[in-house]
């Protein structure tokens, strides 16, 4: 695999977004530098990790789960056993609405239980190394069957690019490496398929400025930068071929939570006609819940993200206020997007109906016995 400290992005050169770089030593790319300096940030104890989740050094549900799971690593590495329990007890609450978090505790901590003490440390990094290398495959089984909807597409266009729009970073940068969202247009991409991105700027973090666009541009895809709300103007003149988003958390009915903004698209394609999917791991589904809109926590973030922009000025890396003083903002993270308005979900297995029924016909493991 290719240095990650060198910053190659490009997907096809074996990229991961954090990796093991030593005992006790874990790597990340500090994304909130991104796309100005790419920066490498070092995770040498557990809290490292908690901090970079909460304080968004690392986004995306996929990639958020991989932090938490090299965190108890660390917590092993560091702290032994006790570590290691008051880590999981405390990482789970970093980011109260992706779903992959908690599944990535669950699951290194499955792994662990009844180790010795003597092997408890390597025992989670194997774990955690597992859950990265899935993810990877993960993300390509999606983009396989995305890629073929984009094919029948771009038959249909007769060369012309085939325009598929995004909201948010649901792309190598929020998982090991290709991707969600992203994933089938990378593909397609390799293929030799005309692919066109209209990306969402997406405020209030500009993940589609600064993260989407970035990867994009280091993996040769066209695509152009938009305003969030030109979507629905776009989609009016017939300019969206169809519409792709990540998601945080998949309800077992199929509604989904994903970055605030993601209902509003859907709205925009149903009045269009314009398909819109959801790209996602089975990892992001819980099956212990039917109501999106009802049950999925939705997280409120610091207003200040609301108000203030990170940028370049002057040659210098900055943060201003948009605003007067004093102006008071809200900062809700999520919306939830119901499952009438998704014509389908991408999984590493196949393309879903929006429903109970397409989920559990494609993971008949999680019937109920």
């Amino acid at each position: 695999m290719p240095d990650p400290a060198r910053g190659m992005l490009a997907c096809r050169d074996g990229f991961r977004t954090i990796w093991h770089a030593g005992d006790g030593h874990v790597q990340i790319i500090d994304q909130r530098k991104l796309p100005h300096d790419y920066v490498v940030a070092d995770l040498r104890v557990w809290r490292d990790g908690e901090r970079a989740i909460s304080d968004m050094l690392v986004r995306g549900a996929p990639l958020i789960g991989a932090t938490a799971a090299y965190s108890l690593y660390l917590a092993a590495f560091e702290e032994g056993r006790s570590g290691f329990d008051t880590a999981a007890a405390a990482l789970a609450g970093s980011r109260p609405t992706a779903v992959n978090l908690r599944w990535a505790i669950d699951r290194v901590v499955a792994r662990c239980r009844g180790v010795d003490d003597a092997g408890l440390t390597a025992a989670a990094l194997a774990e955690a190394r597992a859950i990265c290398d899935e993810d990877v495959e993960i993300s390509l089984g999606i983009g396989r069957h995305g890629l073929e909807l984009i094919r029948r597409i771009a038959e249909r266009k007769d060369g012309e690019p085939v325009n598929v729009l995004t909201h948010c970073n649901a792309g190598a940068l929020a998982t090991l490496n290709y991707g969600t969202a992203t994933a089938p247009v990378y593909l397609a991409h390799e293929a030799g398929i005309p692919v066109h991105v209209w990306v969402d700027e997406t405020r209030p973090r500009n993940q589609g400025s600064q993260l989407t666009a970035y990867e994009l541009a280091h993996n040769g895809v066209p695509h152009t930068l938009i305003v969030d709300n030109a979507g629905g103007h776009l989609m009016q003149h017939g300019l969206v071929d169809l519409v792709v988003t990540g998601t945080d958390r998949t309800t077992r009915s199929g509604d989904v939570a994903n970055k605030i903004g993601t209902y509003l698209k859907a709205l925009a394609a149903d009045d269009n006609d314009v398909p819109f999917y959801v790209a996602l791991p089975s990892t992001t589904i819980d099956w212990t819940i039917a109501d999106g809109i009802r049950d999925i926590p939705i997280e409120e973030r610091d207003p200040g993200e609301v108000t203030d922009v990170y940028g370049v000025s002057d040659g210098m890396r900055t943060t201003v206020s948009t605003v007067a003083d004093g102006t008071p903002a809200a900062n809700y993270a999520f919306d939830v997007t119901p499952a009438r308005l998704v014509t389908g979900l991408i999984t590493e297995r196949g393309i879903a109906p929006a429903s109970r029924d397409g989920l559990e016909r494609l993971f008949p493991e999680y019937l109920p016995e």
